[in-house]
């Protein structure tokens, strides 16, 4: 099991979250709903730990098939529901950019794999509801299976 642990470190919901290597980031809420401001919102981290999974994956995946990944930037949007408590994440949207000698095929391949099979944190949030779109572009176009 994570330890992971959450110390109040800013007036009223500034936190501190902390893992037991020691790694630290800040989770706040906005001004408007109250907090400081000064770190993601509970929610943004889903998101970010989503980007992280299948950042993971893609780039094991595509080292496995012996391409040239110079660069990778995921960028991520998503609703949630309105008007409810709690309100869930219900449509998410991913764009890939790869960059390096990567066919574009196997770098498609790379990021279907991770979203669909892989990445644990996309089939948690597939479990509560949540679609799950991407798209793909390798070296500034987008690439298309079909």
């Amino acid at each position: 099991m994570a330890l992971i642990k959450a110390i109040l470190a800013e007036k009223d919901y500034g936190l501190d979250i902390s893992d037991v290597d020691g790694h630290i980031m800040r989770m706040d809420i906005p001004v408007a709903q109250g907090g400081n401001g000064s770190g993601f919102r509970p929610m943004q981290t889903l998101l970010a730990a989503l980007c992280g999974c299948s950042a993971v994956d893609v780039i094991s995946i595509l080292k496995k098939q012996k391409q040239q990944l110079t660069h990778l930037e995921i960028e991520t949007d998503g609703d949630r529901e309105q008007g409810t408590e709690p309100s869930l994440w219900t449509k998410v949207e991913l764009v890939f950019l790869l960059s390096g000698e990567v066919e574009p095929l196997k770098g498609y391949r790379a990021v279907d794999l991770s979203i669909k099979k892989y990445c644990s944190v996309a089939e948690t949030l597939r479990r509560a509801g949540a679609e799950i779109n991407f798209k793909v572009l390798v070296n500034g176009t987008e690439v298309n299976p079909s």
